[in-house]
């Protein structure tokens, strides 16, 4: 009996080791939580600029882009907008642009895409610094491996030519809205946070 009972508490325990050790190959460890727009203390409106693309180059590719001035004659709000990139899925742990856990299982069972808008505002203190990270969800007119076809056999009497290739996947109906992602605004900002107030080597 006293063999029956080791044996499941072995059987017990290594099940809920094995769990932790999933547990810590799928999830990153909690980022800092900074808030959104965060509040950069005063440096040169250059070099700010220059850390914002070097961080979001990171995770998209940069579609168009406003410097920030902060000037004694001139001030200006500066504004950086990417193009949109699906999501990456749980077979491409090295790209940024989805964060561990849900959000990088969800890429893989859906189609996913994103972009990030960020707006920089020179103020009293230094600058405020916005982060918008939109998340689409893919419209198709049919699952990938539905068993209803468009390429059915019509009997009215049409002529069809069987020489024109025909493309059975889903179409694109278009993109769902899913909202904001708040885990990759906040990994974007930390990011840009320790480039612009800690020392180089040290982020």
């Amino acid at each position: 009996m006293s063999n029956l009972i080791l044996a499941t508490l072995f059987i017990l325990g290594t099940a809920s080791g094995c769990r932790q050790l999933v547990y810590r190959l799928t999830s990153d460890v909690p980022p800092q939580f900074v808030p959104n727009p965060l509040e950069l203390p005063p440096v040169a409106d250059d070099f700010l600029w220059l850390q914002v693309v070097d961080t979001l180059d990171d995770y998209f590719r940069i579609a168009r882009q406003q410097p920030v001035v902060n000037r004694a004659d001139y001030v200006l709000e500066g504004k950086l907008e990417t193009s949109y990139k699906i999501a990456g899925s749980v077979l491409e742990p090295w790209r940024k642009d989805t964060t561990t856990g849900f959000e990088r299982l969800q890429g893989t069972l859906q189609s996913i895409r994103r972009r990030a808008i960020v707006t920089v505002r020179p103020n009293a203190t230094g600058y405020s610094v916005e982060v918008i990270v939109q998340k689409d969800l893919e419209d198709t007119d049919r699952t990938q491996y539905a068993t209803e076809s468009t390429a059915g056999l019509r009997h009215d009497g049409s002529r069809l030519s069987r020489q024109d290739p025909f493309d059975d996947s889903p179409q694109t109906l278009g993109w769902i809205p899913l909202g904001r992602d708040a885990t990759l605004e906040n990994a974007i900002l930390n990011d840009l946070f320790g480039r612009v107030t800690q020392p180089d080597g040290k982020h």
